[in-house]
């Protein structure tokens, strides 16, 4: 952290901005911002070729299997403590199956957060349940005053998001969820590895979700996983993402139970992907320590920099730190901060995203969601949005300035990559070039 005496300093001369035409800090690119793509190595070839060698990719049976995708969800609640997991083909049937097997669907609506992604609301909307925006607070993550404000007799569930690495005021809205008798789903797909006050994300909801596609903390190119605390829920929720129905021993589908007779969606874990997941898994402790690290360093040496405010974290401990995210005194400076930073260097290979301004950050924010904002359905007949049961929602606004504070923040605020595998030189040029940027933008 600076100190006082720093803060208050003039400014060192860093000479021109490259921006301006002086010379750049760095001249070649950042890495790649795929954090758990860094570490794949001998373990996950050696489980694959396992798998490839016995003919056996497919979970439920074959000539040869290996269990993988049954050894990653035992090493995963061995873990993190979670008396259920299931491994899925994505984060986004994880939320789908989530929304289903806690029976959510028209006449119901969902609190999401207007800072997410896509799949957020597309599950909502796919369940035939109506997306409730709630704006965010300085943590990046749900604000539970706006939550309490909003819940009314329609509310059935609230998806809480753990944006860019770091949960929010979780154990605030875990709280308000058990006193108005909510369901409540954690989407911890940017922050896998990460938790709040000592308990690991995904414990503190019904149900929590992890995506493990490429730009997240582990990968296995695509792919995720739920995790419960309910028997009941959890058999809903494997046959959700099966084809129904429950398996036998033998690996069969078992349609014997009336109680247990659902429409699944095929969104089974193969044994390849199971593979790569279990080796990933493995090193996830290790990949989200050099993320903090790296970035708490960064961040630490920015501190009382006048004009940068960084994302408030509650927890520090709990962060996976992927992204550091910084918010500039309006749209304009923002604009200017991040061409600047690009100009010195810091940028990574052609197609990475290592240094934007939130505006550029897609579909991350719910004014950037055209299905969203037109409320496009998949049928004809306009459903969910037609339901008579979601009549209540007719003037739900989507557009943007909905949410003050999601509106602000997309309007001023930056973010820069924290790769996995940073050396040292690449976080000396990072707070270098930050340092020099903010002194010429913001001074």
């Amino acid at each position: 952290m600076s100190s006082n005496t720093e803060t208050t300093m003039s400014a060192p001369d860093f000479g021109r901005l490259a921006i301006d035409g002086g010379t750049p800090v760095r001249t070649h690119p950042l890495p790649w911002e795929l954090p758990g793509a860094h570490w794949i190595g001998e373990e996950e070839r050696q489980l694959v070729e396992r798998v490839v060698m016995a003919r056996s990719p497919f979970r439920f049976y074959g000539p040869d299997l290996q269990g993988m995708v049954n050894t990653l969800e035992s090493e995963w609640k061995a873990a993190f403590g979670h008396p259920y997991a299931l491994a899925v083909s994505s984060a986004t049937a994880a939320l789908t199956i989530a929304l289903s097997a806690l029976d959510i669907g028209p006449g119901d609506e969902v609190m999401v957060p207007g800072y997410m992604w896509v799949s957020c609301m597309s599950a909502v909307v796919r369940a035939g349940a109506i997306p409730r925006l709630v704006d965010i607070d300085d943590t990046f993550c749900l604000d539970p005053d706006d939550l309490e404000a909003k819940i009314n007799s329609h509310t059935r569930a609230v998806l809480v998001v753990h944006m860019s690495g770091a949960p929010g005021h979780i154990d605030r809205i875990a709280d308000i969820c058990r006193t108005r008798g909510l369901a409540l789903i954690e989407d911890c797909a940017q922050a896998a590895g990460g938790s709040f006050k000592g308990l690991p994300v995904g414990r503190y909801g019904d149900i929590g979700t992890f995506s493990f596609q490429l730009n997240k903390n582990m990968t296995s190119g695509d792919g995720g996983l739920l995790v419960c605390k309910d028997e009941t829920v959890y058999r809903r929720i494997v046959a959700l993402h099966d084809l129904g129905y429950p398996r036998t021993p033998a690996g069969r589908l078992d349609t014997s139970d009336p109680n247990i007779q659902l429409w699944g969606m095929g969104a089974r874990m193969n044994e390849l992907s199971g593979a790569m997941a279990l080796a990933q898994m493995r090193k996830l402790g290790d990949i989200t320590a050099a993320m903090r690290t790296a970035k708490w360093r960064i961040r630490s040496a920015l501190e009382g920099t006048p004009g940068l405010v960084f994302r408030h974290i509650v927890d520090p401990q709990g962060d996976t730190g992927p992204f550091l995210l910084m918010l500039l005194p309006d749209a304009a400076k923002a604009t200017r901060f991040v061409a600047a930073l690009r100009a010195e260097g810091m940028v990574g290979p052609a197609g990475s995203l290592a240094c934007l301004t939130l505006r550029e950050w897609g579909m991350h924010w719910y004014s950037n969601i055209p299905s969203l904002l037109n409320r496009r359905s998949n049928s004809r007949d306009g459903y969910p949005w037609t339901h008579p049961a979601n009549a209540f929602a007719h003037g739900y606004d989507y557009q943007a300035g909905a949410l003050p504070c999601c509106d602000d923040f997309q309007s001023r605020g930056a973010l820069l990559a924290i790769a996995s595998c940073l050396t040292e030189a690449d976080i000396h040029d990072m707070i270098t070039a930050l340092k020099k940027v903010a002194a010429g933008v913001l001074s």
